[in-house]
């Protein structure tokens, strides 16, 4: 049995190595993309605290893995034999079906979120408040106000995932 420990820096660096492959970039700037989910995964530790028979564990795994699918060449395969179907499930409802419409990607997600332990809910509503940290200066008004849309419609769907987190996201959207 792993400890905390040993299973966040076992999932750390997977993630490390596969979206350094592609030399993924925190959007917007120079940043290694594994920034972004060492700051997902710091959201999902603080949310943790505030919430009993939390499997900080699981979310840590599913936080810091939560965009290896959608990302990178990560197959649901390989994250099952290295995580478990659990932790695979968990990233895979948190992935974007590209197979759907762009315009119905988000509700199909927050479908297969609200699907799953309250654990993954938090790994959505953290990846959300980083993600709003600071929108990319490429980014058009218009992109801007849907993204901000998207995350109400994320903050009503996910409610009493966390409520930590679901105020810091709040906060976020207000703060924007």
């Amino acid at each position: 049995m792993f400890s905390l420990q040993s299973s966040y820096r076992k999932a750390l660096e997977f993630a490390a190595r596969k979206h350094s492959e592609i030399n993924q970039k925190v959007p917007g700037t120079d940043l290694p993309y594994i920034v972004h989910v060492c700051n997902v995964a710091m959201e999902v530790l603080a949310g943790c605290m505030e919430s009993p028979d939390f499997d900080m564990k699981y979310a840590v795994q599913v936080a810091l893995l939560h965009d290896t699918l959608e990302d990178t060449s990560t197959t649901y395969k390989e994250l099952e034999s290295e995580f478990g179907v659990d932790v695979a499930e968990g990233v895979l409802a948190l992935t974007k079906n590209v197979k759907l419409d762009p315009s119905e990607q988000m509700k199909d997600s927050l479908d297969r979120i609200r699907q799953q332990r309250h654990e993954v809910w938090v790994v959505k509503l953290a990846d959300r408040i980083t993600n709003l940290e600071k929108t990319p200066e490429h980014w058009d008004i218009e992109k801007r106000h849907s993204y901000h849309v998207e995350a109400l419609v994320i903050l009503n769907l996910l409610k009493g995932g966390n409520n930590y987190l679901e105020s810091r996201l709040k906060q976020r959207i207000e703060g924007q």
